[in-house]
């Protein structure tokens, strides 16, 4: 027991990685603040195409999110880090791992604003056709606004699901949080910076996780309080 302590636990270690897995959080965080607005962006334009009527830009849309749904992030990575030189487009790790999961994140965001511009009832559009707007403004004002709220607990789990998916960038060698408890192991040889690592993640990931579960029960209350009875 004393070894696995010292081996995990030891708080001397753990204060003396806890500068580097900080900085390694903080780009962490900042991978986040970058990859989900362009994945907020990405998906909703993805949502917005897939309201079109031709098959000529449905088909090609559906294939376009189901192959970036079910490409493995890690393997999408690899290849735009290691493919693109080959290509005479040389890009750093960071500049990588933004459009890895651009593409990645907006394709599962795609799916889900999809899914909540479905859940408003068509005759709202048709009710605000009627008062004079045009169909992109009903979508703007009328539609949007209501498929946001009705898919919020999804995109927030999705949110908190990013924040550790992030962890797999450390391949390229960005130090993210894990990627600086690797490189404080590798000085210390032991594994309390991990462990100082994964406690940071729970600090930031645990309070995101509550706030998503009140979002859902309010929702949920909300939904209650409107039904027919």
């Amino acid at each position: 027991m004393e070894e696995i302590v010292q081996a995990f636990f030891n708080a001397e270690i753990a204060q003396a990685a806890l500068p580097i897995v900080l900085a390694g959080l903080l780009n962490t965080v900042l991978l986040s603040l970058l990859v989900v607005p362009l994945g907020f962006a990405g998906g909703m334009i993805l949502a917005l195409l897939a309201q079109a009527k031709s098959p000529l830009v449905r088909w090609p849309l559906m294939a376009w999110v189901d192959f970036f749904r079910a490409f493995p992030p890690l393997v999408l990575l690899v290849l735009l880090f290691a493919g693109l030189p080959f290509a005479g487009l040389e890009l750093g790790g960071f500049a990588c791992v933004a459009i890895a999961f651009f593409l990645n994140t907006g394709a599962y965001y795609g799916e889900i604003f999809r899914a909540g511009i479905d859940s408003v009832p068509a005759g709202q559009v048709e009710a605000g056709r009627s008062t004079g707007l045009s169909r992109l403004q009903a979508l703007t004002y009328i539609v949007l606004p209501q498929a946001v709220r009705n898919v919020l607990p999804a995109l927030l789990n999705d949110f908190v699901s990013l924040q550790k998916d992030t962890a797999i960038v450390s391949i390229l060698g960005v130090a993210e949080a894990v990627h600086a408890g690797q490189i404080a192991t590798g000085v210390e040889f032991n594994y309390s910076a991990y462990a100082t690592a994964s406690l940071l993640y729970l600090l930031v990931t645990v309070p995101l996780t509550r706030y998503t579960d009140r979002i859902m029960a309010k929702d949920r209350r909300q939904r209650l309080a409107v039904a027919p009875t």
